[in-house]
């Protein structure tokens, strides 16, 4: 994928004419993809959506692939950028605590935000298939995402922060399963599905510590 240098969609203003309305189109493939999927989205549709036509849009993504590319990107900045302090996960893994912590943040700035919850959702579903262009995004992604948990856990390990009954060795995959599980949820019921508590809820059951 490529490097996720994107202006962020609401902060649009601030960036010359062209960023902006770069900017204003990954901001409705956000959408677009998490609705419909990435295979039913039409760049057509996204142009008109954008009030550019197809020829302004393919300036900016000569192909829907390059959309896509900048979509996942942004999403990956938003992550590290703002429900991280140190600034990216793989540096707060090495603080299990605020590993966790950040973990807490983000189901909880995803509960406010059902966009990017349904755009992951949809996605993700959608990359199993072999022939998917995100697909290797989502492995990758997974696989990085275990190996920082696996981080974080060890380094609670070490301080003796974990309790005495946990096998860490799956956990990382399980912690996972449970965070899409309930994004799922949520989707589906938002009244009855609280993702940070319940989040919350299960990593006390682990860590023999309060998480900030």
């Amino acid at each position: 994928m490529s490097d996720p240098t994107v202006p962020a969609p609401n902060g649009a203003r601030n960036y010359p004419k062209g960023e902006r309305r770069r900017a204003q189109i990954i901001e409705a493939a956000f959408t677009a993809f998490g609705q419909v999927g990435y295979r039913n989205a039409s760049m057509v549709q996204l142009a008109a959506a954008c009030g550019v036509s197809r020829a302004g849009l393919l300036h900016h993504f000569p192909t829907k692939e390059a959309l896509l590319e900048a979509v996942l990107a942004q999403r990956e900045l938003q992550d590290d950028a703002h429900f991280f302090n140190s600034g990216a996960a793989a540096q707060a893994a090495e603080d299990g605590l605020e590993y966790f912590a950040g973990l807490i943040r983000l189901l909880a700035h995803n509960q406010e935000n059902p966009t990017i919850v349904s755009l992951f959702a949809v996605l993700s579903s959608e990359a199993t298939a072999p022939d998917h262009p995100a697909r290797p995004y989502f492995v990758a992604r997974y696989d990085r995402v275990r190996r920082e948990a696996q981080t974080a856990l060890e380094n609670l390990s070490r301080r003796g922060l974990l309790r005495s009954h946990v096998d860490a060795e799956y956990l990382p995959a399980s912690l996972l399963a449970m965070i899409d599980g309930l994004q799922v949820q949520w989707l589906l019921d938002p009244q009855a599905i609280d993702m940070p508590t319940q989040l919350r809820a299960r990593l006390r059951e682990i860590i023999h510590a309060e998480i900030p």
